[in-house]
């Protein structure tokens, strides 16, 4: 699978996402509208029944506990208490269960519980008198299941609804950034095509000059950077397809990006190389390995205005492999330790701000390492690190 593939997988998968998340909230809702229709079908049963009992010729002039607490109620926690606000109790002197419904099996069993219950009740919503002929009961009624659960719907309403909108925006900053990157690599190979036209002239003109009487020094010369120019059109032409890795010497890579840079820097840059004895081989692209080394080098190199102390320092441990490059340049404030490698951030007037962001997905996308600012301080220079893991360790 390409990176335009993976793109199109995570779009999908995202509407997906939506789609299915929209569902649940419809069929959720869906259900919660139900229960509240037949919530109020028995609200109205509740009615119906009390009308009858008030237009009976045997009623007194009060309802039957069978309607106020009866069949119909399926959900209110209720408990009816004397006129002191204490439990209505049977023979036994426990409190009485025609007095209560709808509570928790394990309150009706213990009376320390119910009064805890009832105290609950008492503090949810204010009683109904019910005067009777002879004396005066209270009803406690707590909120239903369904009531209960309407107070967190809207903040779950609300949940559903902003991550509703992180997705979409995810969408469709993942679509604009999947365009860029397109943008990006095609600018990358059609520049790797331009190139590749006048190379092939100069290294024409390149073996004429040697039939000349021309300095043989100028010729090496010449040669060496035809060379560079063949390997940054294949850099360039490696651009937004996975690029082939190798089991290489990682020391004698950083050796060779390290010399090839040093001769081409500022005699004002005092460079300095701190490498093992030992070869160390780690599954790279030599190319783009080099390219990331040159990427954070030029960094370092414009940190310090053309002039200062550059070093190079490889390490490893039984596992990884460390290589950083520290300076003694202007310093990266600590919040701009990741923004550094976002694409198009610079801190130059000049530039496309793509070095280090083209680094990072070098490194961590296609060698599966990471590159970090390791430290930096103000006013003293930066070190950056990369850690690439061995080819022992990968198989």
């Amino acid at each position: 699978m390409n990176f335009s593939d993976e793109r199109n997988f995570s779009s999908y998968f995202i509407i997906i996402a939506v789609l299915v998340i929209t569902g649940l909230v419809l069929w959720n809702t869906s259900l919660f509208m139900q229960r509240l229709k037949d919530d109020e079908r028995t609200k109205v049963e509740i009615w119906v029944q009390s009308q009858k009992a008030l237009d009976s010729e045997q009623s007194d002039d009060y309802l039957e506990l069978s309607i106020i607490i009866g069949a119909t109620n399926k959900s209110i926690p209720i408990i009816i208490t004397d006129s002191k606000g204490d439990f209505i109790r049977d023979s036994s002197e426990k409190p009485d269960s025609n007095y209560f419904k709808n509570l928790p099996k394990n309150v009706i069993s213990n009376e320390q519980k119910l009064r805890a219950y009832l105290k609950t009740l008492k503090s949810e919503n204010e009683p109904i008198e019910l005067d009777l002929k002879d004396t005066v009961q209270y009803i406690y009624y707590g909120n239903s299941d369904i009531l209960n659960k309407l107070k967190y719907y809207p903040m779950a309403i609300a949940v559903i609804i902003f991550l509703l909108i992180g997705v979409i925006y995810f969408f469709f900053t993942t679509s604009k950034a999947s365009e860029q990157n397109k943008l990006w690599a095609g600018m990358a190979k059609e520049t790797a095509h331009q190139i590749g036209t006048p190379l092939s002239s100069l290294v024409g003109w390149n073996e004429i000059l040697k039939t000349e009487n021309v300095n043989p020094e100028y010729i090496v010369e010449i040669e060496k950077d035809i060379e560079r120019l063949k390997i940054i059109t294949e850099r360039f032409s490696k651009i937004g397809s996975i690029p082939n890795l190798e089991d290489v010497d990682i020391v004698e890579e950083t050796r060779n990006a390290y010399t090839y840079l040093q001769s081409r820097s500022s005699k004002l840059i005092n460079f300095s190389l701190n490498l093992p004895d030992k070869p160390i081989e780690v599954s790279l692209n030599p190319q783009l390995y080099s390219w990331t080394i040159e990427n954070l080098v030029k960094n370092a190199i414009d940190a310090m205005r053309g002039k200062g102390d550059l070093k190079i320092d490889l390490t490893d441990d039984a596992k990884r492999v460390f290589i950083r490059i520290k300076d003694t340049g202007k310093g990266i404030p600590k919040s701009k330790f990741t923004k550094i490698f976002e694409p198009g951030y610079t801190s130059k007037s000049r530039g496309w701000g793509l070095g280090l962001s083209l680094s990072k997905r070098i490194i961590e996308e296609y060698h599966l390492g990471k590159i970090k600012v390791l430290k930096s301080d103000i006013g003293k220079g930066t070190t950056f690190q990369i850690t690439l893991r061995k080819s022992e360790v990968i198989s």
